[in-house]
This record gives C-alpha cells, structure tokens and sequence, in this order.
C-alpha cells in the first residue's frame, strides 16, 4: 500500500489492517479501494497520489483555520483546550467567561496559557496555537465559552465530564433481577404482544422475588408501515419508543365498546404462538386512531395540556419523526424508502415539505399522539418501580445503529457515511463478516455537531433507566464499516475519550449507571478503559471459560466484580437447547454449518462442553439437595431436572455485582430468540412467547425453584 494513502488512512481513523476475534487471529488487510471509499466519504479526496497529497496538506492545515474548535471535552482535572489566534495578539489581555447551558448568568474564572512556540504562517498572517488551562474548580456539565483577547472574542463549548460515570450506591452489593424481552411476555390481557402494563406488573413480581432489576431490549420506534420488521435493534430513531408497546386498554381516552368487534380477533394474537406482529400492531393502531379522534374532539383541558408539554419538550425531533412516518405511509408503495421521495421532502427547510406539514397536521398530530402515549405509559411503569422502591429499576438498552431507511438519517443525512453500513468483520462463526445494514455516523461531523445527536440519544435512553447496556460498546473507539455495495469493509475511529467522557458526563447528570456489551472483536485495552470509567462490562455464562471459551468454565470467585452477568443472552442458545445440541442442528438445517462433517465434529465438543459444565457444577456443590444428579447424561440423550437452578446458583454465586436472570433459562426454553445472521424468513427471530403468562409465573414450579435458587446466594 501506498505510505502516503496510509498515512492518510492514520489520520483519518481508517484501519488499513485488522485482527479477528477467533482463538487464533487472523490478520486482514484492507482493500485500497476500501480505503479511498472511505477517505472520500469522510471529505477528503483520495483517488490519485496528487489527491492523497493534496487531502493531507488539508487535514495538517485545518486546525489552522479556526480559532476554536467546536466542541472541547474535558475532564474535571485535566480542563484544556486550544486557541488559534495572530501572533500579534499573543501579548494582548485575556479574559474568559462560561456559562453553564443550565444558567442564565456567565461567570469568571481563572486560567492559564501555555505557549509552546506552535506557528503557522497561513497566507501573510503568521498565527500562534495557544493552550488555555482552567484552574478554577468546575462543575460536570455543559458550558458556553467566551475567550476574549484584546478587542476580539471567541466562542466554543465545553462538555466537563467526572471522571467516572454515575454508580447506584445499591450496586455496591449483589443484585439480582430479571433480562427481559418485553414483546415476548404472554399475559391475559394483553394484545399478543407484551406491553409496558406487563412491564410495570413485571416490577410487582420483581419486587415480590426479591429481584431489584429488570433488563428490557431496546424500546425504540420501528418501522410503522412494515411491523414485522421487528427488530428491536434497528429502529427508525432512538430518541422515541414503540408505540407496540402501548396498552391501550389504558389509554384515557379508551372505551371498552370499542373492542366489542375485535374480541376473537384479539383472542387469536393472544393464543397463537409466534407474535403476529402484523395483526396486533394493525388491531392497536385501528382503535388508537379512534382514540386519537376522541382525544382532539373531547378537548379535555388536562390532557390537551400534558400533550402540548410533550410536543414542547421534544419539539423539532418529534415533528421529524411525526412528518417522517406520515410521509412514509404516503409513499410506501414505492420501492426504496425516504431516498426514493421528491427532493424537497429530503430537505426539512423546503416550502414543499412545510405545506405537507400543514395540509397533514391531522395525520402527523396522530403519530405525535403514539409517541405521547408510549411516554405516559412508560412513566406509569417507572412510577411503579419508584414506588416499590426497586434498588435499580429498569435496565435499558441502547442499540448501536439506527436503520439506514430512518428518520434518524432523513433528518441529518450529512451526520453519517453515505452508502455505507455498520457491520461485523469476518470471524470464526461468520467467515464472510455481517452486514447489519445500520447507519454508521461520521466521526468529524459528529464532532462539528457538538456531539449533540449522541447526548440526545443518550438522553433519550437513559429516561426511566437505573442502567443502560450500551450495544456493541465497542463502537464508541470504532465500528466496522462496509460499502453497500461491498462484502467486506474496514474501521473507523470514533474520539474515543471525547465519547466516553460524554457517556460519563450523561451518566452523572441522570443518575444512570453504565454497562457495556463488549462480546466479539475487543481492542487491547478497551476493557481496562471502561473499567477505568467505571463502565460495568458483561458477561455470559458459556464465554466465562479458560482457553478463549473452550477450556473449563471459571469458577464463580474468577467473575470481574464490575460486571453483570448472565446465563447467555438474547441472542445466544438458553440453557435447555444448548444441553440437547438443538442449536447446532438447527445451524446445520440452515446451512450455517456447511457439512455433515462438522456438524459431528461440533456435536464431540458440545459433549464435552456438557462435562465441563456438569465438572463445574459438582466442584461448586450447587445441585439442589433435593434433586441431585443421578447420571452423566452422556450425548445429551436425558436431560438433568436440576440443572436451571444448579446454574443459576452457580451464577448467582460469582463475584459479579448483578446477576441477570432470563425467564427463558428459568422457564426450560429450548428455542432461540434471535439467530444472528438470519432473517423472519429462515427463523422467527424476535417472536417467541415466553411459555409462561404473568399471571401464572408466580405459581409456576421451575420459576419458584430457581428463584429461590438465586436467593440463596444473593
């Protein structure tokens, strides 16, 4: 490769080579193609050696060309930042002021310059780089800066991080609670789809088992016209929830004569097996609508008022996301989404798009209604849990990209890399990588943006949160980007201290702890920096292991303590299915494992992964007294009665300071969630039914045993 296109690539953040996360890592080199695609996506051109050329004088001159940055974040003891301004005015006087963004008045405060001789002659002027070094002891927060030199005056903003994220005092314990898909919980009442009534009732029983947490997938918006588009991992924004989730037996505005003609079809989603997204979500927005009408013609003062507070509070997002989903109902017909829609519907400051919003007011009202509604329901469900006093509450989860077909990228599509997805790299599971088909932002206009679109998405999930588990965390330092039109991509860098001091600085200011989902490819040192951030890390049961996962399991007293830990995830085999091998028979079936052959050769070591587990469970003396193993159960062909709550208290037992609890563990399920790398048509992802209604969990045998499984060691 070129030394001068790397050189390029370096100070860009473009990786030009990479290692898998397999037990023996393999060492990839980007493309050359790859690599100017990207240059070029990020403003810099790239094509020819005169282009490299020219594209690195740019980058080394750009600091040059503005006095202050947009944006400088800092933390609490290291408050620096930098200044360009002419040479002559280095002796002038100095006076700075900030403001906190949540105060009206500036005040004083005292500081230093450093002048470490950098100079630059840019056309006849000859410019000095100052360092600016505030000593006066600041709040963590967000500030406008006003540096005034002489009769000149310079503007930025100071994002002031602590320099560890918030930490619930409760944590200092071991807790236990409960990881839960919200859609898939079965209730009586509700409309084949769990809602945020199941979640508050979810709390009740949570506190009645002794439980302080509840983890719940990422709540966000999808797609309104395709609802069986149903991951909960690609949203259309992350600044609003899933009005999926409303029940609306409990919308104000709701009368039960206006389900009399929908009684056997509720039953039907109610009592079928699988979600059926489009039924229920089709029955909910059918009688929400009548709802919605009912709303604006009984103009009941109080109601009028909170909606209007809400419109108020989330202002121009939330009329983004109203116009968004009304426009996208208008053209849904139309192959190939918001990038398929007239110009002027592409640009949000055309004449065209605000007479559709004022034509439409009605429709878009509608949409702003769902989002009203989710938020007051959602906040009933929070009341609940401050109510019974829950030490953490719930555990929200923030997914790592936004749908490339998004409000999100309609609204600022200069924020993230045209043409281009989030993905995975190759590796041992998925030798040709992942595409997630999600946006990726781009990290220098992220930070032009004063990494505002991060801090609302923080913001905006750390609402109602004790918690919140950061998806693939490592997409704060960098994420694995690949061209639509490519199999295989490479890295781009993120500011990873501007990001993780954000993460800090949102955390302190909710009250939210922070958890990062770090499983796949993890930089050296990553994990030490967020421990050192005092971000908890996660940890799986079947990644607990010597060897890189295939050596015998840890011993409980190995855990990190800064951790929450689990038997597996939503997206890894439960418990049951992974002891009988049906996970690998299921891959072979659809071809994700290529031979018979190897099928075997996976079913030998599962046999032995059984020993190992089984090993681990008698050294830890975990089974229960009444259910002790009777056998080795060789090649899976019985399975052990015990052996939930044998896990479960081995888990319970670790060192981890939270231990999460899967219902699907707890209940025997032996079927997946989620299988990563397929899609509804090769596996009902994200729609299975917990076995178990609410109702009866409480009194349900396996749900009593391992709970008080899990209490005897927690």
């Amino acid at each position: 490769m070129d030394d001068q296109l790397k050189k390029l690539a370096q100070k860009l953040g473009i990786a030009t080579e990479f290692s898998d996360a397999g037990m023996v890592k393999k060492e990839y080199v980007v493309d050359e193609k790859i690599i100017r695609f990207f240059a070029q996506k990020l403003g810099y051109k790239a094509n020819t050696t005169a282009d490299v050329t020219k594209s690195l004088e740019k980058f080394d001159r750009k600091r040059w060309h503005r006095s202050l940055e947009a944006v400088y974040v800092c933390e609490q003891d290291n408050i620096e930042f930098d200044v360009v301004i002419p040479d002559d005015d280095v002796e002038e006087f100095f006076n700075l002021r900030l403001r906190n963004h949540l105060c009206v008045d500036d005040f004083e405060i005292s500081f230093d310059i450093i002048d470490n001789g950098h100079r630059s002659l840019i056309g006849k002027t000859q410019y000095a780089r100052l360092n600016i070094s505030i000593t006066s002891q600041i709040d963590p927060g967000y500030y406008d800066i006003n540096l005034i030199i002489g009769d000149k005056a310079y503007k930025t903003v100071l994002a002031l991080a602590p320099k560890k994220c918030y930490k619930n005092e409760s944590l200092d314990d071991k807790l236990w609670g409960y990881a839960l898909q919200l859609y898939s919980v079965k209730s009586e009442r509700n409309w084949g789809v769990g809602d945020f009534t199941d979640l508050a009732n979810m709390a009740r029983i949570a506190k009645k088992s002794g439980a302080d947490i509840i983890g719940v997938n990422p709540l966000n918006v999808l797609m309104h016209d395709y609802p069986e588009n149903a991951s909960p991992y690609s949203s259309v924004s992350r600044l609003f929830l899933n009005p999926i989730y409303i029940d609306v037996e409990n919308v104000p505005e709701f009368k039960s004569s206006d389900i009399k003609n929908i009684a056997k079809d509720l039953e039907e989603v109610r009592s079928s097996e699988l979600i059926k997204y489009e039924q229920v979500y089709t029955l909910k927005i059918n009688v929400l609508t009548k709802l919605y009408q009912r709303f604006l013609s009984e103009k009941n003062k109080e109601r009028e008022a909170e909606y209007k507070d809400f419109c108020k509070k989330h202002s121009k997002d939330l009329e983004n996301l109203a116009i968004f989903q009304s426009l996208y109902s208008d053209n849904k017909d139309n192959w190939g989404g918001w990038r398929a829609w007239s110009d002027a519907y592409k640009n949000l400051n055309s004449l065209e798009l605000k007479t559709y919003a004022k034509d439409n007011a009605e429709k878009i009202g509608f949409f702003k209604f769902l989002q009203f509604e989710s938020d007051r329901q959602f906040n009933l469900a929070q009341k609940v849990v401050d109510e019974l006093k829950l030490k953490v509450g719930f555990y929200r989860d923030l997914a790592v990209g936004v749908g490339q077909d998004s409000v999100e990228y309609w609204a600022e599509p200069d924020l993230f890399i045209a043409d281009a997805g989030t993905g995975a790299p190759p590796d041992a599971f998925f030798t040709t990588g992942q595409k997630w088909c999600l946006s990726t932002m781009n990290p220098f206009t992220l930070k032009e943006k004063c990494y505002e679109p991060f801090i609302k998405i923080l913001r905006a999930n750390m609402a109602n949160a004790g918690a919140l588990r950061i998806d693939h965390v490592m997409g704060l330092m960098r994420l694995y980007v690949i061209p639509d039109d490519k199999e295989l991509g490479t890295y781009i860098m993120f500011n990873f201290e501007d990001m993780l001091n954000i993460v800090a600085l949102e955390s302190h200011l909710n009250k939210c702890s922070v958890v990062g989902e770090s499983i796949g490819n993890v930089p050296d040192g990553f994990l030490d920096a967020l421990h050192r951030k005092n971000i908890f890390s996660l940890s799986v049961l079947w990644a607990e292991r010597y060897d890189s996962g295939w050596g015998d399991f840890l011993p409980p007293y190995e855990y990190s303590e800064n951790s929450f830990t689990s038997i597996s995830t939503h997206d890894m085999t439960p418990l049951r299915m992974w002891w009988f091998g049906h996970d690998i028979s299921l891959a072979r079936s659809l071809d994700m494992v290529s031979s018979d052959e190897e099928m075997n050769q996976m079913y030998k070591k599962r046999e032995l992964d059984r020993w190992k587990l089984l090993f681990a469970l008698d050294t830890n003396n975990v089974w229960p007294q009444d259910n002790l193993r009777k056998a080795n159960y060789l090649y899976g062909e019985a399975y052990p009665e015990g052996i939930e709550e044998a896990v479960h208290k081995f888990v319970s037992r670790s060192s981890s300071k939270v231990l999460l609890a899967q219902l699907e563990d707890i209940l025997h399920v032996e079927k997946l969630q989620n299988l990563p790398g397929t899609d509804k048509d090769k596996h009902p992802n994200w729609r299975r039914k917990l076995p178990v209604s609410l109702e009866k969990l409480e009194s349900d045998g396996a749900f009593i045993r391992n709970v008080n499984a899990i209490n005897s060691e927690r």
